[in-house]
């Protein structure tokens, strides 16, 4: 910033005035356009297309605002009975635009409406004074593409968070999973060349993006996701959890929190019950198994299969099937549990098990993604390499053998997660933010001389 000024100030003195983009830069971005085309903030986490990413874009939203950022996010509309706009918190805006019809239309054919999307940002935008935006901050590559074209038309910076990846998922898929079509790998391709900047989670995703999409390591930053630390802590404890949701004091009980689909792998936790079981029938008198959500995806297909895999296996009368719940009583199912099992086949992330951690539970996941990041193997929970039933299996006997385990690890879950805080996650963004907006000005300078 102390270069910065100088310069500002030579400017003004040549009599030419300081461009928008400059005073972008100088001041920081103020206000934001983010998008988010086909999940709405508003949506329940856990039920359709709306997972971690929601919870991303809410939470990082209302800590912007509270850092003096404003952001209007944009989201297509599901439903005629919303109203155009809806304020969430102080600052943060969620408007709704029409583009295609409100219900029954699957994130496939979205791309079709991307044109009326687009349109329907471009109102909203017409009319405010010029300048209005920032900056745009999309989210999820069918964002990229409507954010891209916004950002052109305003003269502003586009910062882009891919949060999954189409290659990176082909790559991993589950049996029975669809391949992500080619077009979005096109898309991809092209929103990672047209962006000022990509925000990845983790390091390895920063990888991912240079290594698949050819990105420049420069303009990629790594921000990690955060963890509502008020909402999701240990607070009264495991048995106070119990009981409110009626579950077993002595039970050893494994869950599952999230989107019911192939690329979630929950039916990989009940096949590692049914191992346990099938070596220790003792245990079915001990064990409980929630799955907490709903179809989502390729799930959405067969929404009973986990039921029927659950009876084929013999053990229907230890899984408990309840659908997406709010935050607050998320937290305690977090809570409640003896340890959370993540066994995805990708995750850009995995916002649930640092959740979970938060809330005094460890967890058992998959060693792909960010897990690496989220979890702190052998500390925190373990990580489990490949996708075997009996290597989860075993990794939950641990738990079945030291009765202690639970709470010694959860104590060290609740430790690690406080290392991410969103308010953390929001102060790294709008640096990137300001990188973004210093980067355009400065390539505005040099081409007008």
């Amino acid at each position: 910033m102390t270069q910065q000024v100088p310069r500002l100030g030579i400017l003004k003195a040549r009599g030419r005035g300081l461009s928008a983009a400059a005073l972008r830069a100088a001041r920081g971005a103020r206000r934001v356009a983010m998008l988010s085309v086909h999940t709405s903030p508003l949506h329940q986490p856990g039920t359709g297309d709306a997972g971690g990413m929601n919870v991303y874009i809410v939470e990082l939203a209302k800590q912007l605002a509270t850092a003096g950022v404003e952001v209007e996010i944009f989201t297509r509309a599901t439903t005629g009975a919303l109203a155009p706009s809806v304020e969430i918190a102080p600052g943060v805006l969620v408007r709704h635009i029409e583009a295609g019809p409100y219900e029954g239309l699957a994130k496939e054919e979205l791309p079709a409406q991307l044109c009326a999307f687009t349109h329907g940002v471009m109102q909203a935008w017409a009319g405010h004074r010029p300048g209005y935006y920032d900056l745009v901050h999309s989210h999820y590559w069918l964002s990229g593409h409507v954010g891209w074209l916004a950002a052109e038309r305003w003269g502003v910076p586009l910062v882009h968070t891919m949060h999954t990846m189409a290659k990176v998922k082909n790559a991993a898929l589950a049996e029975g999973d669809t391949p992500e079509p080619a077009a979005r790998v096109i898309g991809e391709t092209q929103i990672v060349r047209a962006a000022d900047r990509l925000i990845a989670n983790t390091a390895e995703e920063a990888d991912e993006l240079l290594h698949h999409y050819d990105a420049e390591p420069a303009t990629t930053a790594i921000v990690h996701p955060g963890v509502n630390l008020e909402r999701f802590q240990p607070a009264d404890g495991r048995a106070a959890a119990r009981d409110r949701l009626g579950l077993p004091q002595g039970a050893l009980i494994p869950l599952f929190a999230g989107r019911i689909q192939p690329l979630k792998a929950p039916d990989l936790l009940l096949r590692a019950v049914a191992e346990l079981v099938r070596d220790d029938p003792g245990l079915r008198g001990r064990l409980l198994v929630p799955i907490v959500g709903g179809p989502s995806g390729s799930g959405q297909a067969k929404p009973e299969g986990l039921q029927k895999l659950a009876a084929r296996l013999g053990i229907s009368e230890l899984v408990r099937f309840r659908p997406p719940v709010g935050q607050e009583e998320l937290a305690d199912w977090y809570r409640a549990a003896s340890v959370l099992v993540m066994p995805s086949y990708s995750e850009s992330f995995g916002l649930v098990a640092v959740e979970a951690q938060a809330s005094g539970t460890p967890v058992i996941a998959s060693s792909v993604g960010g897990l690496p990041v989220a979890v702190r193997d052998g500390v925190s929970g373990y990580l489990v390499a490949g996708h075997e039933p009996v290597a989860f299996a075993r990794a939950l006997r641990r738990f079945v053998d030291d009765g202690g385990r639970v709470e010694r690890m959860g104590a060290e879950a609740v430790r690690h997660a406080r290392e991410f805080g969103w308010d953390s996650t929001a102060t790294r963004t709008a640096e990137v933010y300001t990188a973004a907006l210093r980067a355009r000005a400065g390539r505005l300078r040099s081409l007008h001389g």
